[in-house]
């Protein structure tokens, strides 16, 4: 593929137009449209349906525009990088993050990583659903015990582990008894916790008697005395010292891994090394007392 052809493509694809495009680039229209045929018939493909007076993207220039400008915009800027002598940071930066994370760290990260790298124009979204990272332009995507994928390369951030709290005011459960709960949206339909308190195994029977969407919700309602909540213990280490939540069990299961990750067949940018390297500073042990720490 010609990846000249391949950037003018691109060009006239961000631009949304072939004239546009050449009013942008100083280069003629004609040229832009010559290259961007060649590389259609070399594609066998058409990339832009030509109206009398508008060009718009087909599903299959879509496509190629989706998966091609990040890696292009990659290559523009380490070649600039390279012939400046450095490697300074720059461009463009797509993250997502989860809903709990970017709600209690991610404002004081982001606000800190734009302030030691001006040039980079980071963009956070926060959204917990799986994202398709190529398709939909992000460069990292941060992540909660995320399903193992072979195209996506990372490293953890942080780990945490839950625990089931509650108000002082709630008395604890007696045996075979449930226990008024709050619990996050409507999938949590155990009817039990299974917990470990003072080293021995309890399992305690639950009566949610409150749903709510966000897990900083849940840990509101379990301070007002609601009910008692399942939550990560970074969320609660500060309200556990002050008394405001008492402690009844660690949740048994496996432990909570936030991850950081990429593409694997992408080249590493700095922007994104830098970013990578900034969240490591904010959490250089990994534990939920460091997580807690941003928690107002």
């Amino acid at each position: 593929m010609d990846l000249l052809a391949l950037a003018d493509f691109n060009l006239v694809a961000r631009h949304g137009g072939f004239g546009k495009a050449a009013r942008a680039s100083g280069r003629p229209k004609a040229t832009l449209s010559r290259r961007v045929s060649e590389l259609e018939s070399s594609l066998d493909l058409r990339l832009f349906e030509r109206g009398a007076r508008t060009v718009k993207l087909t599903q299959e220039g879509r496509a190629l525009h989706e998966r091609t400008a990040a890696l292009l915009t990659d290559l523009e800027q380490t070649a600039a990088a390279i012939a400046s002598g450095g490697d300074k940071p720059r461009g463009r930066l797509r993250v997502s993050a989860p809903l709990l994370f970017s709600q209690t760290a991610m404002g004081k990260l982001a606000a800190g990583f734009a302030l030691k790298y001006p040039d980079v124009r980071l963009e956070i979204t926060t959204e917990d659903r799986s994202v398709d990272m190529v398709e939909e332009g992000y460069d990292l995507v941060i992540r909660v015990n995320p399903d193992p994928d072979e195209t996506l390369v990372g490293r953890i951030l942080m780990r945490d582990h839950l625990v089931v709290v509650a108000s002082p005011k709630l008395k604890r459960p007696k045996a075979d008894r449930a226990v008024p709960t709050v619990v996050r949206g409507a999938g949590d339909l155990n009817p039990a916790w299974d917990v470990t308190a003072r080293g021995r195994k309890v399992r305690i029977t639950t009566d949610p008697v409150l749903r709510l969407s966000s897990l900083i919700m849940v840990r509101d309602a379990a301070r007002a005395g609601v009910g008692a909540a399942r939550l990560p213990v970074s969320l609660v280490s500060r309200d556990l010292g002050a008394g405001k939540l008492v402690h009844w069990g660690d949740v048994e299961g496996p432990p909570i891994a936030l991850w950081a990750l990429y593409p694997s067949r992408r080249l590493l940018s700095a922007r994104v090394s830098a970013f990578l390297d900034f969240l490591k500073g904010g959490f250089p042990s990994g534990t939920p007392e460091e997580l807690a720490a941003f928690i107002d």
